[in-house]
C-alpha cells in the first residue's frame, strides 16, 4: 500500500468477532510464560508501548492503559466519597492500585490475583504501570483465589474492584462474571460501598457479554450503572458495570466532580476530570436499550465464554 510502512515483523492476532481481528505489532518480547493458570507474554508493542498480554488477549499497555484504570477505579470512590478499605480482585500490572491510592482518604488497599508469575513479571517489566504502587505501605499483596478470599469477607470493604482477565473457558477468571460471585462481592461490601467490574467491549457486534453482564450484576445490586471508556489498543469501547445499594447519579455535575477529586485525591489524572465523568456515565441509547431488553444472568452453571483466544504470528 502506498505510503505504508511496517516495522515489525512479529503479530499478535486478536479474534474480536468471528470476522474481526486486530493485529498488535511486537517488537521486542520481554517475558513469555505458561504459568499454573494461563500463558503470560510481555511485549514491546512499539507505537503503544510495554503490553500484558494473556491467553493471547491484549490486558493493557502502557500507552493507553490510563484510559481503562482511571475509568475503573474512580467513578465508584467518587460514588462512594470517602473509600478507607478498597479490594482489588485481580489487577496484576498494578495499575489499579495506583489509581485507588491517589484517594487521601485510603488507608488499605488489598490485591487479591491468582497468578503470583504474571504480578512478579509485571513488577519488574511494567514499572510504568504500577509505579510503585504494590510497595506502597498502605498496599497488601495476597496470591491466591478470588473467591476464597471473598468467601472470609463480609461487611469489610468500601469499594470492591474487579479486575479480572477476560472470563475464556480455559483461563482462570469465567467463574468470577456469575450471579454467585457478584453476591459475595455484595456481602464483602460495607453499608454504602461500591462495586465495579471490568465488563468487555460495547461495540454493537461484541456487546452481548456487557449486557449480559449489567444484567447480572442487577441481580445483586439494587442500582446498576453502565459506562464505557474508549481504549484504542482494545479496538472497542470498552464496558464497566458499577453496582451498590445507594443511587447512582448518572448526570454527575462536572464542577461538583472537579471540586471532589481536588480536594480528595492528589489530582493527578490524565483522562478523568469533571467533564469528563458526566461523558462516562451518559450510555448510548443502543446499549441502554438492549440492557432494558435483556434478560439472561451468568451463573456458575451457565457462565459466560469470551470470544477467541488470540495467537502469535511471525
Amino acid at each position: 500500500m502506498p505510503g505504508s510502512r511496517v516495522n515489525a515483523d512479529v503479530w499478535i492476532s486478536e479474534y474480536m468477532t468471528p470476522y474481526d481481528v486486530y493485529q498488535h505489532g511486537v517488537v521486542r518480547i520481554l517475558a513469555h510464560k505458561r504459568t499454573d493458570y494461563q500463558e503470560m507474554y510481555i511485549v514491546d508493542s512499539g507505537v503503544y508501548g510495554k503490553a500484558l498480554v494473556l491467553d493471547g488477549k491484549w490486558q493493557s499497555c502502557t500507552g493507553d492503559e490510563f484510559l481503562y484504570h482511571e475509568a475503573l477505579v474512580h467513578p465508584p470512590c467518587y460514588y462512594h466519597g470517602n473509600p478507607r478499605r478498597v479490594l482489588v480482585l485481580g489487577g496484576g500490572e498494578g495499575a489499579t492500585v495506583r489509581e485507588v491510592l491517589k484517594w487521601k482518604s485510603v488507608e488499605k488497599v488489598v490485591m487479591v490475583d491468582i497468578d503470583r508469575d504474571v504480578v512478579e513479571a509485571c513488577k519488574q517489566h511494567l514499572p510504568e504501570m504500577h509505579q510503585g504502587a504494590l510497595d506502597d505501605p498502605r498496599t497488601e499483596l495476597v496470591i491466591g483465589d478470588a473467591l476464597e478470599f471473598l468467601g472470609a469477607s463480609e461487611n469489610e470493604w468500601d469499594i470492591v474492584i474487579s479486575d479480572l482477565s477476560d472470563p475464556i473457558e480455559e483461563g482462570p477468571s469465567f467463574k468470577l462474571f456469575t450471579k454467585e460471585y457478584f453476591e459475595q462481592c455484595r456481602r464483602a461490601l460495607k453499608a454504602g460501598g461500591c462495586f465495579v467490574i471490568q465488563a468487555g467491549p460495547t461495540a454493537p457486534p461484541e456487546m452481548a457479554l456487557h449486557v449480559r453482564l449489567v444484567n447480572t450484576v442487577k441481580a445483586a445490586f439494587e442500582n446498576v450503572a453502565s459506562y464505557a471508556s474508549h481504549v484504542p489498543s482494545y479496538a472497542s469501547p470498552f464496558g464497566f458495570a458499577l453496582g451498590s445499594a445507594m443511587p447512582i447519579d448518572l448526570r454527575p455535575d462536572p464542577a461538583t466532580v472537579d471540586k471532589v477529586l481536588g480536594e480528595k485525591t492528589t489530582g493527578k489524572f490524565k483522562m478523568l476530570d469533571g467533564a469528563a465523568m458526566l461523558g462516562l456515565m451518559n450510555t448510548p441509547k443502543y446499549l441502554r436499550d438492549a440492557i432494558e431488553a435483556e434478560t439472561r444472568v451468568y451463573t456458575l452453571d451457565e457462565p459466560p465464554k469470551f470470544f477467541g483466544e488470540g495467537i502469535g504470528r511471525r
